[in-house]
Protein backbone atom coordinates (compact mmCIF):
# COMPACT_ATOMS: atom_id res chain seq x y z
CA UNK A 1 0.00 0.00 0.00
CA UNK A 2 1.19 3.49 -0.72
CA UNK A 3 1.67 6.31 1.48
CA UNK A 4 -0.08 9.89 1.19
CA UNK A 5 3.23 11.30 -0.44
CA UNK A 6 3.64 8.69 -2.73
CA UNK A 7 -0.06 8.80 -3.85
CA UNK A 8 0.35 12.49 -4.06
CA UNK A 9 3.39 12.15 -6.31
CA UNK A 10 1.84 9.88 -8.44
CA UNK A 11 -1.50 11.98 -8.68
CA UNK A 12 1.00 15.07 -9.86
CA UNK A 13 2.39 12.77 -12.76
CA UNK A 14 -1.00 11.46 -13.78
CA UNK A 15 -1.43 15.24 -14.76
CA UNK A 16 -0.31 15.51 -18.64
CA UNK A 17 0.10 18.28 -21.12
CA UNK A 18 -2.53 16.70 -22.99
CA UNK A 19 -6.09 17.43 -22.16
CA UNK A 20 -7.63 14.29 -23.68
CA UNK A 21 -5.19 12.27 -21.25
CA UNK A 22 -6.18 14.34 -18.63
CA UNK A 23 -9.71 13.64 -19.02
CA UNK A 24 -8.68 9.51 -18.93
CA UNK A 25 -5.84 9.35 -16.41
CA UNK A 26 -6.89 11.86 -13.86
CA UNK A 27 -10.59 10.14 -13.15
CA UNK A 28 -9.23 7.12 -13.06
CA UNK A 29 -6.60 8.00 -10.32
CA UNK A 30 -8.46 9.53 -8.13
CA UNK A 31 -11.75 7.49 -8.43
CA UNK A 32 -10.34 3.15 -8.83
CA UNK A 33 -6.40 3.36 -8.81
CA UNK A 34 -6.68 2.73 -4.56
CA UNK A 35 -8.99 -0.26 -5.51
CA UNK A 36 -6.19 -1.72 -8.23
CA UNK A 37 -3.65 -4.63 -6.46
CA UNK A 38 -0.60 -4.04 -5.74
CA UNK A 39 1.02 -5.30 -9.50
CA UNK A 40 -1.78 -3.15 -11.02
CA UNK A 41 -1.00 -0.36 -9.54
CA UNK A 42 2.74 -0.73 -10.60
CA UNK A 43 1.74 -1.50 -13.83
CA UNK A 44 -0.17 1.88 -13.75
CA UNK A 45 3.00 4.03 -12.39
CA UNK A 46 4.93 2.35 -15.41
CA UNK A 47 2.70 3.37 -17.98
CA UNK A 48 2.60 6.79 -16.99
CA UNK A 49 6.35 7.03 -17.07
CA UNK A 50 5.82 7.39 -20.95
CA UNK A 51 5.40 10.08 -23.01
CA UNK A 52 2.19 11.55 -24.11
CA UNK A 53 1.95 11.15 -27.78
CA UNK A 54 2.73 7.81 -26.90
CA UNK A 55 -0.28 7.66 -24.19
CA UNK A 56 -2.42 9.07 -26.99
CA UNK A 57 -1.61 6.47 -29.12
CA UNK A 58 -2.00 3.92 -26.81
CA UNK A 59 -5.31 5.15 -24.61
CA UNK A 60 -6.88 6.39 -28.16
CA UNK A 61 -6.89 2.85 -29.49
CA UNK A 62 -4.58 3.90 -32.49
CA UNK A 63 -1.86 1.74 -31.60
CA UNK A 64 -0.96 -1.04 -29.61
CA UNK A 65 1.05 -0.50 -26.38
CA UNK A 66 4.96 -0.92 -26.91
CA UNK A 67 4.82 -3.18 -23.61
CA UNK A 68 2.30 -5.94 -23.74
CA UNK A 69 1.89 -6.00 -20.09
CA UNK A 70 1.00 -2.77 -19.73
CA UNK A 71 -1.90 -3.43 -21.81
CA UNK A 72 -4.28 -4.57 -19.06
CA UNK A 73 -3.85 -1.49 -17.49
CA UNK A 74 -4.80 0.19 -20.08
CA UNK A 75 -7.22 -1.74 -21.14
CA UNK A 76 -9.01 -0.57 -17.59
CA UNK A 77 -8.37 3.10 -18.20
CA UNK A 78 -9.62 2.80 -21.46
CA UNK A 79 -13.07 0.84 -19.77
CA UNK A 80 -13.36 3.36 -17.04
CA UNK A 81 -13.49 6.53 -19.18
CA UNK A 82 -15.83 4.87 -21.64
CA UNK A 83 -18.49 3.78 -18.80
CA UNK A 84 -18.00 6.81 -16.77
CA UNK A 85 -19.11 9.02 -20.32
CA UNK A 86 -21.97 6.23 -20.75
CA UNK A 87 -23.27 7.40 -17.32
CA UNK A 88 -22.44 10.88 -17.76
CA UNK A 89 -24.53 11.09 -21.00
CA UNK A 90 -27.81 12.43 -20.45
CA UNK A 91 -30.91 12.75 -23.40
CA UNK A 92 -31.30 15.56 -24.77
Amino acid sequence: MMDERALSRLRWHSRRGMWELDMMLMPFFDNRFTQLDGASQQDYERLIAFEDQDLFGWLMRREPVADPSLQSIANQIIEYARYRDEVNVRPV
